[in-house]
């Protein structure tokens, strides 16, 4: 994992999330929703509806509405209908964006998410102008602490790709998307919990902000993650503190 400000990345979002819960749920029961609409509401055999629902339990939202979420998706009851669009663009730096959305109105989507970009100095790109600076995978991070050669016992057992420890004593998993799931039950046997565990867009190469640039980006990232319609922001700016 290059660099030293991982964690206190990972941290900063978590906690702003932590701070939002309603605005997490609605983007909770989206992801549940669309994944049941597209792989069918048993988790046992969808995988991404899994994943969603494990962020939902994470997330504390109620089983009531989860369930709700599942049956919208899978057709017994009238919902919302929405799609997914991934948007690419630049921020601070030239800091590469993706950002990935569930909208009932592109148009308002788009909209709001160009609007973002500009007021803090980034730009709405072209489809593909980013996403080669991106890698679609299963990643982990584990905090500072854990012990480093267990991970890497148990990544070697699962079939992960790669491991790397972080100057802050983070450490990072990286697997193909295929093998997550595998990955993840591993480190549940294992007794080990990482603090992040999802399927991502891993910035292949990363473009360190500090200062006054590196609090414009955090301004960007943040009015970004606060549109409704948006479920996940991936990045290849790294914020020193």
């Amino acid at each position: 994992m290059a660099g030293h400000s991982k964690w206190a990345n990972i941290q900063h979002r978590k906690n702003r999330q932590d701070a939002k819960r309603g605005q997490l749920w609605t983007k909770l029961i989206r992801e549940v929703t669309v994944a049941a609409r597209d792989g069918g509401g048993d988790p046992g055999m969808n995988p991404r509806l899994r994943l969603a629902l494990e962020k939902a339990s994470a997330g504390n939202v109620p089983k009531d509405t989860v369930n709700k979420a599942i049956q919208r998706g899978s057709g017994k009851l009238e919902g919302a209908n929405y799609e997914e669009v991934r948007y690419e663009g630049y921020g601070v730096g030239g800091a590469a964006f993706i950002i990935d959305c569930m909208t009932d109105n592109r148009t308002r989507t788009v909209a709001e998410v160009r609007h973002a970009l500009s007021k803090f100095g980034g730009n709405l790109g072209t489809d593909g102008s980013v996403a080669y600076q991106f890698r679609h995978c299963g990643q982990f991070v584990f905090a500072p602490g854990t012990p480093e050669d267990r991970v890497i016992e148990v990544c070697l057992d699962a079939g992960a790709d790669d491991v790397q420890g972080a100057e802050d004593g983070s450490i990072e998993v990286v697997c193909a998307p295929a093998d997550f799931e595998a990955v993840r039950q591993s480190f549940e046997r294992a007794r080990l919990q990482p603090e992040v565990a999802d399927i991502t867009m891993k910035a292949l190469n990363e473009v360190t902000l500090a200062g006054e640039d590196g609090q414009k980006m955090k301004r960007l990232i943040d009015a970004l993650e606060d549109l409704d319609d948006v479920q996940h922001v991936y990045t290849s700016a790294e914020i020193v503190e």
